[in-house]
């Protein structure tokens, strides 16, 4: 099994191929100054616009991913001062119920954990080079659209 990430006192961004755990998110985001902890944790559901889904694969330009996880992390740490984040990405299948994310921000008060974990998962839904393939009964699958490496032209 591997995991591939980056940590600092401040930001933990990895992707993995373990099964995610939160206790490991808690743990890295826990601080004796931060009176809230907020908790994003993205798992697979069993169904998508009508299909019967029976689970997801994941994959991802792994430095790519990981350099967006990081830059959206310090973005994130600018706009709300002393907060400290968490993200994990999984890599790989899974089956319904799998989680696929979890991010997990601390903060002196809830409002600047709240803003920010909403944030991070908004901008990584936007930004980071992650596709998903779904699978459905008979063996059918289909992948999602997801996000382009070609930057977009303004012109």
């Amino acid at each position: 099994m591997w995991g591939l990430g980056t940590m600092s006192k401040q930001i933990s961004v990895n992707i993995s191929n373990e099964i995610l755990d939160i206790q490991d998110a808690y743990n890295f985001v826990c601080d004796p100054a931060h009176g809230a902890i907020d908790l994003f944790i993205g798992a697979v559901r069993n169904n998508h616009q009508g299909q019967n889904v029976q689970g997801i694969t994941y994959d991802m330009h792994d430095t790519l991913s990981r350099q967006s996880f990081e830059d959206i992390a310090k973005e994130a740490c600018n706009k709300w001062k002393d907060i400290k984040i968490y993200i994990n990405h999984y890599k790989g299948d899974l089956p319904i119920g799998g989680i696929s994310i979890i991010i997990a921000i601390s903060s002196t008060h809830r409002a600047e954990s709240f803003d920010a974990c909403r944030y991070v998962i908004e901008e990584i839904k936007k930004r980071s080079p992650i596709w998903k393939q779904e699978h459905y009964k008979y063996g059918r699958s289909s992948w999602l659209p997801g996000h382009s490496l070609r930057q977009e032209s303004n012109g």
